[in-house]
């Protein structure tokens, strides 16, 4: 079965960084767009950053420049790292993926961003 087990995470200051990490399991994880998406406190879920099986990225324009994310097939893991992070960062993060039409989630991190 398809498995998204996410790590990272945390409480940090206005500035500060962090990674998240999302291993996939039950999938052929290199042919898939892997995306990590949010929800912050009040708000509806949105896609945060997609990477295409070509290694191709796109970012939500909120985070453009502070934000990267990556992928290695070769350990079925998708990344992101965030940089200068804002308290408008904060909320629960999940990356996902989409296969056979249904898509899966990640449990989901929480990232605080407050001084």
């Amino acid at each position: 079965q398809v498995r998204l087990v996410q790590s990272g995470g945390g409480l940090v200051q206005p500035g500060g960084s962090l990674r998240l990490s999302c291993a996939a399991s039950g999938i052929n994880f290199k042919i898939h767009t892997m995306d990590w998406n949010r929800q912050a406190p009040g708000k509806q879920r949105e896609l945060v950053a997609r990477i295409d099986s070509r290694g191709s990225t796109n970012y939500t324009d909120s985070v453009k420049g502070r934000f990267t994310i990556s992928r290695d097939n070769a350990r079925n893991m998708v990344y992101l790292q965030m940089n200068n992070l804002k308290p408008e960062d904060t909320g629960v993060y999940y990356c996902s993926v989409v296969r056979a039409g249904r898509a899966f989630w990640g449990q989901g991190t929480q990232v605080t961003v407050s001084s």
